[in-house]
């Protein structure tokens, strides 16, 4: 069991570790409370394109150096921007775990935001739009997102218009970082061998010199719309998604969640793929999802099929999201879910990069750290009714929402009709 740790620097920045001393690396990332869904429209893309820009050099180093000095340590590093949160990480063996704190803390604190990088840096993003665009069962989600959210910036690409990513300037990234990127909204991570006092030398004076800025606005809740949007264009296959409201991160409901997701479509005995693909041969893939916000959550199903089976295939995930409503779930799939479940969080568990996530992202969301053996209690505790209760209050008709795209030859009434009814 990993031994954790937690210091508030005097400004909010948050350090946390799981120290893991039978391995020999070490994973870290430099976390912020900032994502998509804080960007007011001229602003979408902002985000995505700071993770970017933030590898681009510093006053010490030349985006080149940063390349090189990672390569030269061995490490591994990356970045990734999601609706809510923004995370620079990377993965060393242990003996670098100095150099490799030294220069994400150098990218992040001090990155130039440089005009001439910028304008290098714009045509990548817009070469990114472009590969989700041409990705349809990517392409999809995004669809269904907007679909279901509509105006709200959840609803919004996390990459940003077109339009938007052609306008930005340093100026612009400079100003949203300096709004965002504040102290209290920053957690500091890291797993594997080390100390939490050697972690703390390394990083908390550097970090501890982030200076607090205005406030700004309170996210907003957004609420699903029931809607069909047919997205018509030449493909092989018609991809689907059917979306539902769903849970959010903090929600007591969410290890029924999570349950009702995996019962549902969430492996390869599940209801859908059986039905979908085992039994009937529609789809090559098929599944369930769930997406958790702070404050709201999405449950959704995609498939792609024959577009001449679209309507039999919504028709069936219909279907079963009638039957788990109207008859709870087996024992013998409930016990099946739950083992699938904690096997997934204990195997996961012995990843320290896997533990560094989820660290930052317990206490960002609950303030602490919440140990496995409570989760796993939350999830022993969830019983057939509690999961019939869940799918009866989020599965109803004028909660769900479904996107199509691909060449999709019934007209919107006919899924209009099959969501009412």
């Amino acid at each position: 069991m990993a031994r954790l740790n937690k210091t508030v620097l005097a400004n909010g920045v948050r350090i946390l570790s799981a120290s893991m001393p039978h391995l020999r690396s070490v994973s870290m990332g430099v976390w912020v409370n900032v994502g998509a869904r804080d960007e007011a429209p001229p602003e979408s893309g902002l985000s995505h394109l700071i993770e970017h820009m933030i590898f681009k050099g510093t006053a010490r180093r030349t985006a080149y150096d940063i390349a090189k000095e990672f390569d030269a340590i061995g490490g591994q590093t990356n970045a990734f921007t999601s609706s809510e949160l923004t995370c620079y990480h990377a993965k060393v063996m242990d003996t670098q775990l100095v150099p490799m704190v030294d220069i994400l803390a150098d990218i992040f604190l001090n990155s130039a935001f440089d005009n001439t990088e910028v304008e290098r840096e714009r045509p990548v993003i817009l070469q990114e739009i472009g590969m989700v665009e041409d990705s349809p069962d990517e392409y999809v989600h995004y669809l269904s997102g907007k679909n279901f959210w509509g105006d709200h910036p959840l609803g919004r690409s996390i990459l940003g218009t077109r339009e938007n990513v052609i306008g930005f300037d340093a100026e612009a990234i400079r100003t949203f970082f300096n709004r965002f990127y504040q102290p209290e909204r920053i957690v500091v991570s890291a797993a594997g061998n080390l100390t939490h006092d050697h972690l703390i030398d390394l990083v908390g004076e550097a970090f501890g010199r982030v200076a607090t800025g205005a406030a700004f606005p309170d996210r907003i809740a957004p609420l699903g719309q029931a809607r069909v949007h047919l997205h018509k264009r030449k493909l092989e296959q018609v991809h689907i998604c059917l979306s539902a409201p769903g849970t959010s991160v903090c929600d007591p409901s969410r290890f029924a969640f999570s349950l009702l997701s995996t019962v549902l479509g969430g492996n390869m005995s599940s209801r859908l793929f059986q039905e979908i693909r085992e039994r009937r041969g529609l789809a090559y893939s098929v599944y369930a999802y769930g997406s958790s916000y702070a404050d709201t959550g999405m449950f959704g199903v995609y498939a792609g099929v024959d577009p001449g089976k679209s309507a039999e295939t919504v028709d069936l995930i219909l279907t079963e999201l009638a039957r788990i409503k109207d008859l709870p779930v087996t024992d013998a799939e409930l016990a099946n879910a739950k083992e699938y479940t904690k096997g997934n969080l204990l195997l996961a568990s012995e990843s320290n990069d896997n533990q560094m996530v989820r660290i930052a992202q317990n206490d960002i969301h609950f303030g602490r750290f919440i140990p496995l053996d409570e989760v796993m209690a939350h999830i022993d505790a969830v019983d057939a009714g509690a999961v019939q209760d869940l799918a009866r209050r989020l599965f109803v008709p004028d909660g769900l929402a479904l996107t199509l795209l691909g060449p999709v030859r019934d007209r919107a009434d006919r899924f209009e009709t099959m969501l009412k009814a």
